[in-house]
């Protein structure tokens, strides 16, 4: 399983159909036996890894309506395509609307058409709710090398350290992109950029637009996007699976099947190149940063169409998330996802106190409230137990009203809603599940394993983060990695060949329309409930300190949760088939929670995000990446690709 702990590991999910459990750590054989052929070609750090094989995971969901309205753009060679409800064919597919799937769309618009596949709104996504900022080299006192040491410091030396190269070095001329394109980003009275600082990072390096900056990235984005005649976005299209064939040995992907959660019907997109930048999945956790549609779609959908996936216990919970329960005015409704506290607020000056107003982040950590993530929140979770209080309080009231205001506006009008002044009183905080380290494994060009599918965001395990992610790299590796994927893509278009008669290649989902109102209503009402009963299970036993014993109940009562609720879907009348918005979206929950867990039993050391009492300290033998491979296993309805891979 992982090289460095798996040895005398044999009890994991039996439901994942882990078919193979072993300690390899010899680069030969793992280069000669699971890396032969094109995997082997394509991920170039995979040498010497925890390997981890099991079995696909799958799974099913309901839907909603399409929107003729969000087709954007006029390019003349797609206007067919736009009349046909049901299949549309394109150059590039792009599923997700955040940073990294606009980004790329801009780029390869250039060489052709481009379907822009989003879930919701085009700006709903990850994305639009980063607070912080970008970090990038832009100071002169500031160095590339500087940035790479913060970030494999902050990944606990679990980062790949040529991936890391490649992200700092390019970082500064990603940002200056997005400025030529129109972003506003804060600048200091000298006219030049303002660049913050945040925790683990040695530099102020963050450049921000106050408590906002995705709102604003997204928001040029956007507008580019919108203006781009070869670019038409899909909104509210949910991405059911990917379309993928066999080329001999080579997995590769030529589409994929979308739900229109507005008509209820089941739109399929054929196109030489898709980009997976579908975000994480933050939904498996019961309180999170991410917004609603973080439900992991584009992990188990590319993990069920033979993608390799990576580094699936790293999951950042961010320290600061706003309690409610701590406000003077408690909202009127639960909110959907935790509004979040940027960690901008602790790079200004902002200092922790438990509930009897003692600082203890000195505690557990030389650099204190600048830690990286990983030590504040194990910190502010220690605080919380020993205590038995459910938050803490995070206070930036001593520093200057009006510089606390402009910094942190949406924070300040957020916390006055609820009777808090944040310039006169503390803000109660609590951690929240705000980011997978762990995805789709990629290499240094956003590729995977199966041909024609690239990925990007959150979605992807690059090798950047290792693990625990360093404050604000995210939307800086999104930005890059998209770029990257260009030229791969490019290529990769011009060398394909595909006719619409690939369309027919596949068996068509479909809506589950025959099972009537009632059973629908039935169905929505009991999957609601398992969904929060999973993220329940994930939060008491798969959390930021986790144990053995703990983990292996989880695995047993999510097995157990995700057979009962497979067992009614069909009693009511669900078949094969059969695809809805809340069932498939349930079923990629259960694979994202269901690879966490796994690679979690795997890892037999505490390192970054990954701590567990059982053995809590970092093993040097065992800082290798956890690897899951594909495998051929028949499995279960709820663990497969709804449609069989074709042969076109």
């Amino acid at each position: 399983m992982i090289s460095s702990t798996a040895a005398g590991s044999s009890t994991l999910n039996s439901r994942l159909n882990i078919y193979s459990v072993q300690s390899w750590r010899q680069p030969a054989w793992i280069s000669n036996v699971m890396l032969s052929g094109p995997l082997h070609k394509e991920f170039t750090w995979l040498h010497g890894e925890n390997v981890l094989q099991i079995q696909r995971c799958n799974f099913l969901r309901y839907a909603r309506s399409e929107n003729p309205k969000s087709y954007r753009g006029k390019a003349a060679s797609v206007s067919s395509c736009l009349k046909n409800q049901s299949t549309k064919y394109f150059d590039f597919s792009v599923i997700g609307s955040g940073v990294a799937g606009l980004r790329y769309a801009l780029e390869v618009a250039k060489h052709g058409t481009v379907a822009v596949i989003t879930k919701a709104e085009p700006h709903e996504s990850n994305t639009n709710y980063a607070q912080g900022g970008v970090s990038a080299v832009l100071c002169p006192s500031d160095s590339v090398e500087s940035h790479m040491h913060d970030t494999i410091v902050a990944g606990a030396y679990l980062c790949d350290e040529e991936t890391v190269r490649v992200v700092c070095t390019e970082g500064p001329d990603r940002i200056r992109e997005l400025i030529t394109m129109g972003a506003m980003f804060d600048h200091g009275e000298d006219g030049n950029l303002q660049l913050a600082r945040e925790g683990g990072h040695s530099h102020h390096r963050i450049v921000h637009s106050a408590d906002m900056t995705g709102r604003e990235i997204e928001r040029a984005l956007l507008e580019a996007v919108v203006n781009d005649p070869n670019i038409f976005v899909f909104q509210h299209h949910f991405a059911i699976d990917l379309l993928t064939s066999q080329d001999g040995p080579n997995t590769v992907c030529l589409g994929v099947d979308t739900l229109n959660s507005e008509t209820l019907k089941v739109v399929r997109f054929i196109s030489k190149v898709t980009l997976l930048a579908s975000g994480g999945a933050g939904h498996i956790y019961s309180s999170t940063t991410n917004p609603p549609v973080a439900t992991g779609d584009g992990i188990a959908m590319a993990h069920r169409a033979q993608a390799v996936i990576s580094n699936m216990e790293f999951v950042q919970f961010h320290p600061t998330a706003l309690a409610d329960e701590g406000l003077p005015i408690k909202p009127k409704k639960t909110r959907e996802n935790a509004f979040l506290i940027t960690e901008a607020v602790r790079g200004d000056g902002g200092i922790l106190y438990n509930l009897g107003m003692e600082r203890f982040m000195p505690l557990y950590n030389e650099r204190a409230e600048l830690a990286p993530r990983d030590v504040v929140a194990r910190g502010i979770d220690d605080q919380l137990k020993k205590r038995n209080e459910n938050y803490v309080l995070l206070d930036i009231s001593h520093k200057n009203k009006e510089k606390i205001l402009s910094h942190f506006p949406n924070i300040a009008s957020e916390c006055l809603k609820c009777g808090l002044d944040i310039t006169r009183q503390p803000i109660p905080v609590v951690p929240a599940a705000h980011y997978m380290c762990g995805g789709v494994r990629a290499g240094l060009q956003g590729e995977t394993n199966v041909r024609g599918l690239y990925v990007a965001g959150e979605v992807a395990c690059t090798g950047l983060h290792g693990a625990n992610r360093l404050a604000s790299n995210s939307l800086l590796e999104a930005l890059v990695f998209a770029r990257r994927a260009v030229k791969p893509s490019i290529h990769h278009l011009k060398s394909s060949k595909l006719d619409h008669s690939a369309s027919n290649c596949w068996p068509r989902p479909i809506a589950p329309n025959a099972l009537g109102n009632q059973a629908m209503d039935d169905i929505l009402r009991t999957t609601k409930k398992v969904r929060k009963e999973l993220q329940l299970i994930m939060w008491q036993y798969v959390g930021i300190v986790r144990s053995t014993i703990r983990l292996q109940t989880a695995e047993e009562k999510i097995s157990e949760l995700e057979n009962n609720w497979e067992r009614y879907l069909f009693q009511k009348g669900w078949e094969q088939t059969m695809v809805g918005l809340e069932a498939c979206e349930m079923r990629n929950l259960f694979c994202c929670a269901k690879l966490v867990v796994s690679s979690a039993l795997a890892r037999h050391e505490s390192r970054g995000l990954h701590y567990t009492i059982d053995y809590p300290h970092v093993e040097e033998s065992k800082r290798l990446p956890t690897v899951i491979f594909p495998s051929s296993l028949n499995c279960t309805w709820s663990s497969r690709q709804l449609h069989k891979q074709a042969i076109c």
